[in-house]
């Protein structure tokens, strides 16, 4: 698909008002393809993140959700979509284990709908435009369950969710794969690490760290703070996503990861080094003060890693930000430079 990058395209991308897929939105729109976003603006999804998108291509807004019969099919038949990418889903672990209705509701019957509705679209096309047409599963790495302490996560690991969210994204994960192997509709899945950078909700762990370090609130860190993560920046995930959508084998699975393990500890740690250097405490001790280990998450995933070399080998996937350090650096300059909308996510959240 896309052989010729020149060629003008337009996507529809689902959860696009979102840290993710926002980003991958600017970078389709920077090269000219016109986006149609799909979008229920959630607490977790905002018109800011979709604000000064670059041109030259064109961004279209529709609020609406993927659960809806009746508009996701109406949506395909508005637009001639070379792509359809799926980024909307429930993300938060903490809330699934609290209230994990709403993940089975989006993302597995959310799932379950866009892909029927792309199907009878994708049927409905003919020629070179059903040749190149694609559907695209943004995943995560937490299908695959915990890891030990050595090996990583690749794309031939059986899955094994251990919470309600993955849970309910490996199940979307397999729909998808049986409507590629089922009905031949041409689907590609990514599963990625831990993603950080600009426009990541506050929930998430490190600008909630950022912004309670700043507020002078305690740095809650579950547990023995020992849980690992492999961490990416969104910008690398994004491009990998892209190579995937152009380059990845129908019906085929790309894992993309950071090469950047850390355990919480060590990353809230990070956070405080850099911020005492950047933003100093008024009274000249270290932000690390205001760690407080709290009880851990249930059940939680000891270690995450990911494998990328398909991705790599295949792709031709590289990363940008090799040093976590450097874009863990970058981000937090852009929550200290962007409080407006720190100050507009949080109230919607409220509201």
């Amino acid at each position: 698909m896309l052989q010729n990058n020149n060629e003008s395209k337009t996507y529809l991308v689902t959860g696009a008002a979102g840290f993710i897929a926002s980003t991958f939105v600017r970078q389709l729109t920077q090269q000219g393809h016109r986006v149609v976003v799909l979008d229920a603006l959630t607490y977790a999804g905002h018109r800011e993140n979709l604000e000064a998108i670059p041109g030259p291509g064109k961004l279209d807004l529709v609020i609406g959700n993927i659960c809806d019969s009746n508009r996701v099919p109406q949506l395909l038949k508005e637009y001639p979509f070379d792509a359809v990418l799926n980024f909307a889903a429930e993300s938060h672990v903490d809330r699934s284990i609290t209230g994990p209705q709403s993940f089975i509701e989006t993302n597995i019957l959310g799932t379950f709908n866009l892909l029927q509705c792309t199907l009878a679209y994708w049927q409905g096309l003919e020629g070179r435009k059903k040749k190149d047409f694609r559907y695209l599963q943004v995943s995560t790495d937490e299908v695959y369950g915990s890891l030990g302490p050595t090996g990583k996560f690749h794309e031939a690991l059986p899955y094994q969710p251990n919470s309600p969210y993955s849970a309910s994204k490996a199940a979307a994960d397999h729909l998808v794969r049986a409507w590629h192997h089922t009905y031949n509709l041409p689907t590609l899945t990514t599963n990625c690490s831990n993603n950080y950078g600009p426009r990541q909700f506050p929930e998430k762990l490190i600008p909630h760290m950022i912004l309670c370090a700043l507020q002078g609130k305690p740095l809650p860190v579950y547990g023995d703070g020992g849980n690992v993560r492999d961490w990416i920046h969104v910008e690398d995930h994004c491009r990998g996503i892209e190579l995937a959508l152009n380059k990845g084998t129908p019906g085929g699975t790309y894992c993309f990861g950071g090469n950047s393990e850390r355990d919480n500890l060590s990353v809230v740690k990070a956070i405080c080094q850099q911020l005492d250097a950047i933003r100093p405490r008024s009274d000249g001790t270290s932000y690390s003060q205001q760690i407080t280990f709290v009880k851990d998450r249930l059940g939680h995933d000891r270690r995450y890693a990911i494998d990328d070399t398909l991705a790599q080998k295949e792709l031709g996937f590289t990363r940008n930000y090799n040093s976590f350090e450097e874009g863990l650096r970058a981000t937090l300059h852009w929550y200290l430079d962007h409080t407006p909308w720190i100050t507009a996510v949080t109230s919607h959240a409220k509201t």
